[in-house]
């Protein structure tokens, strides 16, 4: 492959935002900053940082089945991550049984199986629920793998009080984005609601979601676009809760946030700073929250996604460690950090230990984490917050005089919106325009493109799913599922009712992912994608 001549350095950001070789101190309005834990908490919403509790250092992971996860989570937990992050295959996110014909190719590929509560018990077997933050990368079947979790915690004897974690439960992204999409958007939002609204009373030390800006950011959105369409999204559940009674002093405060960290240093830093600003002055002027930690914009990372490429893999190591520390001093709450294969591969343990490690060294010895916000008062970083927040805010505005996000979503205008994007970005990056190093600059003729050390997954692994998924269902009480799902499906049509309760009940009965879906898709119907050209 032939190189391309030197690059130039970029004068505009990919947002849009000019970047000046100079600023002075007249470019920079001292009294936006303020101080770190006080509103409008653009320094972080903590007055003593990462001095009062590090982030969590939670590795995404999980593939193959259950057995399999649960040996990764004790490896990862070994070498000193504190919370679990688990990946779940297709067919789970898509809401379909190891048995559909539609699930057996993709069984245990990108993630663990878990098609019911047997499968659950051995992901997490041995591990004390209590002690552990889990988060769950999963928004179709939110509810039911939450409920399932909620199960498990049961079979243990751990009281629901103590549950910590996430699951991501954003299902307006999914439409734009990512499109494990099941239900229409209005019964998905009630579900949503349904699963914030339960988990507010019965794990309120749990986040019922996470909305992220990853997977638009992957798909090709601006770093600008990413927070303005995850504060819009955030803002249409805001609408659901309030329009269901919920109480914003209580709900917000279990609002949490995700996001993909990517290679432009003092861009990440300022999308973050100008999120929290933004979010704290919505939840105090426009619905009135009095409550600090109602304010709080509280948020997990990736650090890689599309940002990492298989040429020259091993330069995924600096890259990684480079948006690492943009997200500790953007102030994230829990970091993920890609590991250098993840790019063509699943990890190999090699790999995942050195992604951790990682996040130990930036932690404990960089000393970047022992102030809160450290760059703070840095004139480039000030103006750049600024003019952040100034185009976040315009483009949240031409989402709302579109109509807002669920219309904009209905219409496909924002799925639109952000292929064009997407396109401009893969455009940018062939012709060279975007550089990435090794991929399209300062690559050597005939490179060899992985790393020495290839993950294989077991060919075993979807026949002893569906073994077990046989076992399953042969040993549980049919009478009990019946007149769980029946349950389920009564409580599915009446939209006063909330469906939670009846999804535990589900679980517990050993009730099928599959089942639990096909019972809500009767009563609510599949999303139907529209098509835009």
């Amino acid at each position: 492959m032939a190189s391309f001549s030197e690059p130039q350095l970029d004068k505009v950001s990919r947002s849009g935002i000019e970047i000046p070789a100079s600023v002075d101190a007249g470019a920079v309005n001292a009294d936006k900053i303020g101080k770190a834990g006080e509103y409008p908490f653009t320094r972080g919403i903590f007055p003593d940082g990462y001095q009062g509790r590090l982030w969590t250092i939670r590795q995404y992971s999980g593939f193959g089945t259950a057995e399999e996860s649960n040996e990764r989570y004790k490896f990862l937990l070994a070498q000193g991550q504190t919370g679990l992050s688990v990946a779940l295959d297709l067919p789970t996110q898509c809401g379909y049984d190891p048995t559909h014909p539609m699930a057996r190719p993709e069984i245990g590929k990108v993630g663990v199986s878990l098609s019911n509560l047997s499968e659950a018990e051995i992901l997490f077997k041995d591990l004390d629920l209590s002690k552990i933050s889990t988060s769950f990368t999963i928004n179709g079947t939110a509810a039911i793998i939450y409920a399932m979790y909620l199960a498990v915690a049961d079979k243990q004897g751990v009281h629901r009080s103590k549950l910590t974690g996430t699951i991501q439960n954003d299902i307006l992204k999914e439409y734009v984005a990512r499109g494990t999409w099941i239900f229409p958007v209005k019964p998905s939002m009630r579900l949503i609601a349904d699963s914030i609204l339960y988990s507010n009373d019965e794990t309120p030390r749990f986040n019922p979601i996470s909305i992220a800006g990853a997977h638009v950011r992957d798909a090709g959105a601006t770093a600008a676009e990413e927070m303005a369409y995850t504060l819009a999204n955030g803002l249409a559940y805001v609408d659901e809760l309030n329009s269901r009674g919920g109480d914003i002093e209580k709900f917000a405060k279990r609002l949490s946030f995700f996001f993909y960290v990517h290679m432009d240093f003092f861009e990440e830093i300022a999308k973050f700073r100008a999120g929290r600003r933004i979010w704290a002055k919505l939840m105090k002027e426009r619905y009135g929250a009095q409550d600090p930690k109602a304010q709080h914009f509280r948020f997990g990372v990736v650090c890689g996604g599309s940002s990492l490429v298989a040429p020259q893999a091993y330069n995924n190591v600096v890259r990684v460690a480079v948006e690492t520390m943009a997200a500790v001093f953007g102030g994230a709450q829990s970091i993920f950090t890609c590991a250098m294969d993840e790019a063509f591969q699943i990890p190999t343990e090699f790999s995942a230990e050195l992604a951790v490690r990682t996040q130990q060294i930036i932690a404990y010895e960089s000393g970047i984490a022992r102030s809160v916000d450290p760059l703070g008062g840095s004139y480039v970083l000030e103006q750049y917050t600024d003019k952040m927040e100034e185009t976040i805010l315009g483009i949240m505005h031409e989402i709302d005089a579109y109509g807002g996000v669920t219309k904009a979503i209905e219409d496909g205008w924002l799925q639109l919106r952000l292929a064009r994007r997407g396109l401009e970005r893969k455009v940018d990056t062939d012709s060279g325009k975007n550089v990435v190093v090794g991929q399209n600059h300062f690559r050597k003729a005939d490179e060899e493109i992985g790393v020495g050390d290839v993950f294989k997954l077991d060919p075993t692994v979807a026949q002893r799913a569906l073994e077990k998924f046989e076992r399953t269902l042969n040993s549980r009480d049919q009478v009990q599922v019946d007149h769980s799902l029946a349950q389920l499906s009564k409580a599915a049509a009446d939209d006063k009712v909330n469906v939670m309760p009846y999804l535990v009940d589900c679980c517990h009965a050993y009730a099928t992912v599959g089942e639990m879906v096909a019972c809500l898709k009767k009563e609510w119907g599949e999303f139907q994608e529209p098509v835009n050209l």
